[in-house]
């Protein structure tokens, strides 16, 4: 899928997708809004001190992992 055809979602948009008020558990990076869903390390929108619905761009310097753990994850949208 293209991102040109990919749906544009705010940030108050993307907050309802935490794993608590919706069944979706997304999180952004670097602009790309990730389905984390189906990861059990995101089990009720959280994964260590980071909460889903939000963008983590910021937070990957703390992770002991790198940038492309979020190929594992389907891009699901852009935000805006």
């Amino acid at each position: 899928m293209s991102e040109v055809a990919l749906p544009v979602y705010t940030k108050s948009q993307l907050a309802l997708r935490n794993g608590q008020d919706r069944a979706e558990i997304w999180i952004a990076y670097r602009g790309r809004i990730y389905d984390v869903s189906a990861s059990r390390l995101w089990k009720r929108g959280m994964h260590y001190e980071h909460w889903a619905g939000q963008d983590l761009t910021h937070e990957l310097q703390d992770a002991p992992h790198t940038e492309s753990v979020f190929e594992r994850f389907t891009v699901v949208g852009i935000l805006g």
